[in-house]
């Protein structure tokens, strides 16, 4: 099974946004996903700065920030 991180903070309401989006997303696409506090991190808060929610792929990638972009979700696992 795929696991996707999300990388958030806890004070971010896009942040929950995005997370409630994807839990939404999960059982339709067989997804696990990986939860990472950027705030937890002194060298992820000074990468990712404001720029969170970031949601990855397994190898790293970006899939997406700010907002789900269902369209690069689907043609993400579309190939799979």
């Amino acid at each position: 099974m795929t696991t996707l991180t999300l990388y958030y903070r806890s004070y971010c309401g896009l942040c929950e946004e995005m997370w409630r989006a994807l839990e939404v997303e999960r059982p339709r696409l067989g997804f696990e996903l990986a939860m990472v506090d950027v705030d937890a991190d002194p060298a992820l808060e000074q990468a990712f700065g404001e720029r969170v929610p970031v949601l990855c792929a397994p190898d790293g990638s970006e899939l997406f920030h700010y907002f789900i972009d269902q369209t690069a979700l689907d043609a993400y696992f579309a190939v799979r």
